[in-house]
C-alpha cells in the first residue's frame, strides 16, 4: 500500500511516517509540503490513502481532494487537522473525504483511523460524529447479529464485560469478541461510543 502525507510541518510528517511505517501492509510512504507537490505525486503514483492537513500554509488542503478527484484518482483521503471548527469538518465531509481526525489524537487512534479507511469505511473523530446525526448509524445497527445487539444494549447500560457475560450467560471472552465486532461493524473507535449510540438509538 502506498501512502502520501501532505503537511507543511516537517515534524508532523515525520511523526506520521514513524506511526505508520511499522504497519505490515504499508509498502511506501511519501511526503508533500504543499498542494502542488501532493497533486503531482498522487497523479503519478495513485496511492491508496493520502493523509492531508486542512491548512497547508496559506493553501487549502481540500484543493488536493478536488483536483485529483477531477482526474479520476481513486485515492482515499484522511484529513488530519488541529481545527475544532464545525464548518471545517462539514466542508471536508462535503468534499468527499474518508476520514477526519484531530492532530492531538493518540498515535494508536490515528493508526486505527488509517485501518478503518483502508477497509473502505468512514472514520470521523468522535468530536464530530454529533454533526452527522444518528439516522445513518441507526441503520447500521441492522448489520449486527441479535447477540451483538444484546451486548450493545448492555453496553448502553454501562455494564462491564464481566457483568454482561453474567447477564447474558456467556463467557467474558465471547463478550470481548462481540464488542470487537460491534466496533468494527459500526466504525467506532471505543466502547464508550458504542454505549452512547445504544442510548441514542432507544
Amino acid at each position: 500500500m502506498k501512502i502520501l502525507i501532505a503537511d507543511d510541518h516537517p515534524m508532523v510528517r515525520k511523526g506520521l511516517v514513524s506511526a505508520l511505517s511499522f504497519e505490515e501492509n504499508v509498502e511506501e510512504i511519501n511526503e508533500a509540503a504543499n498542494v502542488k507537490e501532493a497533486v503531482a505525486w498522487i497523479t503519478q503514483n495513485e496511492p491508496e490513502i493520502a493523509m492531508i492537513d486542512l491548512r497547508l500554509g496559506a493553501e487549502d488542503g481540500l484543493e488536493i481532494v478536488q483536483k485529483v478527484r477531477k482526474q479520476g484518482a481513486k485515492t482515499k483521503f484522511i484529513v488530519l487537522t488541529s481545527s475544532m471548527k464545525k464548518d471545517d469538518f462539514l466542508r471536508s465531509r462535503d468534499a468527499g473525504i474518508d476520514g477526519y481526525i484531530l492532530k492531538d489524537a493518540f498515535p494508536e487512534d490515528i493508526v486505527y483511523a488509517f485501518h478503518t479507511v483502508s477497509r473502505g469505511k468512514k472514520f470521523y473523530h468522535p468530536e464530530f460524529t454529533q454533526y452527522e446525526g444518528r439516522q445513518e448509524q441507526k441503520s447500521e445497527l441492522d448489520q449486527l447479529t441479535q447477540r451483538e445487539k444484546d451486548v450493545l444494549r448492555e453496553l448502553g447500560k454501562g455494564f462491564s464485560n464481566i457483568e454482561i457475560a453474567e447477564k447474558l450467560f456467556i463467557s467474558e471472552h465471547t463478550v470481548k469478541k462481540h464488542v470487537s465486532n460491534i466496533l468494527l461493524k459500526l466504525n467506532l473507535a471505543h466502547r464508550t461510543q458504542a454505549a452512547l449510540l445504544s442510548r441514542d438509538a432507544r
